[in-house]
């Protein structure tokens, strides 16, 4: 692959006030990005062209933030990165006022349906309402499409002016190629004449038609969405594929409730209230240094201090100076004037007077492939890094009717371990993890699952009388964690504490599970579970991170 500097040759020199850690730092970021989040530190030196001691630092500094994960020989792109394209989209506010309005088209429809807004020459998509199918989309929100190849584009060219389209014209001639997209599949340039002429078309029109440009059997319909004042706030797409629309079909069919939409999207816009300013952050680079003393070299605070400048902005804070910047992040005004300097340089801040925005291609640092992670996938290092801990095997599990399926485990190395596989069903009321989550259930509905279910014996020691059942689950629910004890299987024990999303509804359960000769019952409640507790909360954190403007699934 060619190095990352290499996609951007028509941009211009980096002025000398740029900050050179910054500007690695964020080329590894994106590379990574690009290579859908993982990949060895050899593989980044030849990407890059960076040192391989540049490139170590560079990851250890991205550690030290939980920006990526070390594992072994590989770097891994981690959910806590989101929280840079979080503070975009905080700031855009788009997603939370219409992100309702394009999921129920979605429902409405029972096709996939998009939210994007203009990135240079490409559309970015900022909101995704994806059906599950086999043949389903798999655009991601972050991901940058060339604009010629959309149905947003042409309606974001319409407002073209000459500068914008000489952008355009300058970047396909440096990258014919197109490997500034890598979102989508090679294709030959598209003719600029062809182009205009769609451009034009969808001025005229009010929306425009994707005639499987982007792939064979993708067909999509666009309409803006505009701001009170006019200007064209996001596009909303509609995506099928020809086995269910053609273009035609699609237009005819569709375009009426996909312009109703965007017309009760623009009412969405006119009636919001203006966002409130929260207390703005203070000195959240505050930490850069002592991290510096611990770590010496190996951290680059540099890269540190730039990063967290991206971190500042959010809702009721889309607008900062350079004095609001250096009060949220507690660096000095000079070290905030040349972070600044650099992020607007590489496109991701853009400057109008003493004011600065987030750009959208700040969703271009990781969000692409982090917004595609379940929630097994996001609980799979912490429950491994629990059962090196502990040296017993770690589980996590969700409730499935009256049974609890496992959906991420990682076991210990063991001559008797216990064997139990992702997918693997038990019955909740004789389980650490199934407890848990019936304790979680609002009291009807654990109730009336409860009168349904017959409690089968599977061991000696299983409780199935349904008042002790009931007890049972209220001292659970009261203390926070289920210890079971021989209940599923003699000699097996566990202990599980709950998982909460952003809501605080518990979606899933991490146990502990081992051979009741290995620990007391004591042992697990004071050697166990607080590192359980711990585990639990280190998933929830990057859950939450992760699940702010993105569905995450369970399994």
């Amino acid at each position: 692959m060619p190095p990352t500097h290499t996609l951007q040759q028509n941009e211009p020199p980096a002025p000398a006030e740029a900050v050179a850690p910054l500007m690695r730092g964020i080329a590894v970021l994106r590379r990574l990005t690009d290579e859908g989040g993982t990949m060895s530190p050899s593989a980044i030196e030849r990407a890059t062209g960076l040192a391989r001691s540049t490139v170590d630092r560079i990851t250890a500094t991205l550690a030290r933030m939980e920006y990526v994960r070390l594992d072994g020989r590989d770097v891994t792109l981690a959910p806590h990165l989101m929280e840079l394209g979080n503070a975009y989209l905080s700031a855009l506010r788009l997603p939370s006022l219409l992100g309702g309005r394009a999921d129920a088209l979605a429902d409405e429809l029972d096709e996939s349906v998009s939210l994007a807004v203009g990135d240079g020459d490409g559309i970015r998509f900022i909101h995704q309402a994806t059906r599950r199918r086999a043949m389903s989309l798999s655009f991601r929100i972050g991901d940058l499409l060339p604009a010629e190849r959309t149905a947003p584009g042409p309606l974001l060219a319409a407002g073209w002016d000459e500068r914008e389209w000489q952008r355009w014209r300058e970047q396909r001639a440096t990258d014919p190629d197109g490997l500034a997209f890598p979102a989508v599949p090679r294709r030959p340039p598209t003719d600029e004449k062809e182009f205009a002429a769609r451009a034009g078309r969808a001025g005229r029109d009010g929306w425009a038609l994707d005639d499987q440009l982007i792939e064979p059997g993708l067909v999509a319909l666009a309409a803006p969405v505009r701001f009170p004042a006019g200007d064209v706030a996001c596009l909303v797409s509609v995506v099928s594929h020809t086995s269910r629309h053609t273009a035609a079909s699609l237009r005819d069919t569709l375009l009426p409730r996909v312009l109703a939409a965007a017309a009760a999207m623009e009412q969405d816009l006119r009636q919001a209230t203006p966002a409130v300013t929260p207390d703005s952050p203070t000195a959240l680079a505050s930490w850069t240094g002592a991290s510096k003393q611990e770590l010496g070299r190996e951290f680059n605070e540099s890269l540190a201090r730039g990063l967290t400048v991206l971190a500042a902005f959010g809702e009721g804070r889309s607008v900062l100076t350079l004095t609001d910047t250096a009060r949220a992040t507690g660096l000095a005004r000079a070290t905030a004037r040349r972070a600044l300097i650099t992020l607007e340089h590489l496109g991701y801040v853009t400057v109008r007077g003493r004011d600065h925005r987030l750009t959208p291609r700040v969703l271009a640092l990781g969000y692409p492939p982090l917004s595609r992670a379940t929630l097994p996938q996001i609980a799979q290092p912490h429950l491994a890094a629990l059962t090196g801990q502990v040296r017993d095997s770690a589980s996590l599990a969700v409730l499935v009717g009256d049974d609890v399926q496992y959906t991420g485990r990682v076991a210990t190395q063991r001559i008797m371990n216990v064997n139990i596989t992702v997918g693997t069903r038990f019955p909740a009321h004789a389980t650490s993890m199934g407890r848990v989550l019936l304790a979680a259930l609002p009291p009807a509905e654990r109730e009336r699952l409860l009168a349904r279910t017959q409690p089968k014996a599977l061991t000696p020691y299983t409780v199935t009388r349904p008042d002790e059942l009931r007890a049972g689950l209220e001292r659970v629910r009261a203390q926070g964690y289920a210890l079971v004890d021989e209940e599923l299987e003699v000699g097996l024990r566990s202990v599980a504490v709950p998982v909460h999303d952003r809501r605080g509804t518990v979606v899933a359960a991490v146990n502990v599970a081992m051979h009741s000769s290995s620990r007391t019952l004591e042992d697990c409640v004071t050697d166990v579970l607080p590192r359980l507790r711990t585990t639990a909360g280190r998933i929830e954190a990057d859950l939450h991170i992760t699940e702010r403007y993105v569905r995450v699934p369970a399994t």
